[in-house]
């Protein structure tokens, strides 16, 4: 079975063709994220008219990749939630439309949930993409950090999952963005902090950690705005003074050693609770998904700490992509599960798990 995947949900205009839920024949990816970074943060109403322009080249361009033509489509899968309403609206769209006069089933898919399927994809036909040597077996602990969401999952099977916990307020990839902008980094965040973490003292500073009523729940606004009063008290100032002129004011010494503390006690935050759910629940296998999965530090605190391999996919599979949403896809219409209709498809941008 072969899947085209569609996803819209944000920055990135993506569609790609995967084929029985492992196999990746094409990948491609118009992201719009450097229209956003004068602004420090995605505006949607720039997001949506870029993927008015992208869509039909993206999805050409996929087809093309896979050396398919639309005989070769089985499905197509398309993310309808969650998101900025704007941006998935043009997927949706697209995908209601080619379904309809290409005459194709179409699956409707949480975004959030085909991050966790980018996990599953083991072979791949196009270059520079280093994939897990199998796939994950159940029950998986699902570890999902990105700039909207911070969740820990338990899924027994495919569609028979738990949420055990999630963020009840910024997500990680939020905070990363946040404190990215209060030290004087760019966007996106979790990439310019982390660079400038790899040239300070990581314990310089005994950033909180947040003790939460939920086992498995995170917060990070309290870690964030510990950073925002660590940075004005370096510069002398206090709790009054504006954020917006802290950046002129710090050294390159205290920028760094902010930031490695910062990752630090942001990594250890969701690892924290992810090796207690290792401990309660004893999956066969763990793995993380979403954009801040892409982290070398995170990968490498929770690789060490776990007590069981873990096999992560190619940083590029961990931000937004169609790959996701096509292997979920092939996995929904393989497990028989319920098909979209092309005519009354609607977006669902405060989705949940």
């Amino acid at each position: 079975m072969r899947v085209l995947g569609i996803e819209s949900s944000c920055d990135e205009t993506a569609a790609a063709v995967v084929e029985d839920g492992y196999k990746l024949l094409s990948n491609v990816v118009a992201s719009s994220m450097d229209l956003h970074a004068a602004y420090g943060g995605v505006v949607p109403e720039i997001a949506a008219r870029s993927h008015i322009e992208s869509i039909t080249p993206v999805i050409e361009q996929a087809l093309e990749q896979a050396q398919c033509t639309w005989d070769d489509i089985d499905a197509i899968a398309v993310t309808y939630g969650a998101g900025l309403g704007g941006s998935l609206l043009i997927g949706v769209l697209a995908a209601r439309t080619l379904a309809i006069t290409k005459q194709k089933p179409l699956y409707a898919i949480n975004h959030v949930e085909g991050h966790v399927y980018a996990n599953f994809l083991t072979e791949t036909t196009l270059p520079n993409l280093v994939l897990p040597g199998k796939q994950p077996e159940f029950p998986i602990l699902a570890l999902i950090v990105s700039g909207g969401h911070s969740q820990l999952a338990l899924f027994r099977d495919h569609f028979d999952y738990t949420l055990l916990g999630q963020t009840q307020d910024d997500a990680i990839g939020e905070a990363f963005d946040k404190v990215a902008k209060i030290i004087g980094l760019p966007y996106p965040g979790g990439p310019s902090v982390e660079k400038k973490a790899l040239e300070g003292n990581a314990f310089k500073y005994q950033f909180p950690k947040a003790k939460m009523a939920g086992k498995y729940d995170f917060s990070f606004s309290g870690l964030k705005t510990a950073v925002l009063r660590t940075a004005q008290a370096e510069i002398g100032e206090d709790f009054t003074f504006p954020s917006k002129d802290i950046p002129e004011r710090l050294s390159e010494a205290q920028r760094a050693d902010i930031a490695a503390s910062f990752v630090r006690i942001a990594n250890e935050t969701v690892v924290d609770k992810a090796l207690l759910a290792f401990e309660e629940f004893s999956p066969k296998s763990v793995v993380i998904a979403g954009g801040v999965a892409a982290s070398p530090p995170l990968r490498k605190q929770l690789a060490d700490q776990l007590p069981i391999a873990v096999e992560y996919t190619d940083r590029k599979l961990c931000t937004d992509n169609g790959a996701m949403i096509a292997t979920l896809g092939c996995f929904t219409a393989m497990h028989g599960q319920p098909q979209a209709d092309p005519y009354t498809l609607d977006i669902a941008p405060n989705l949940s798990m």
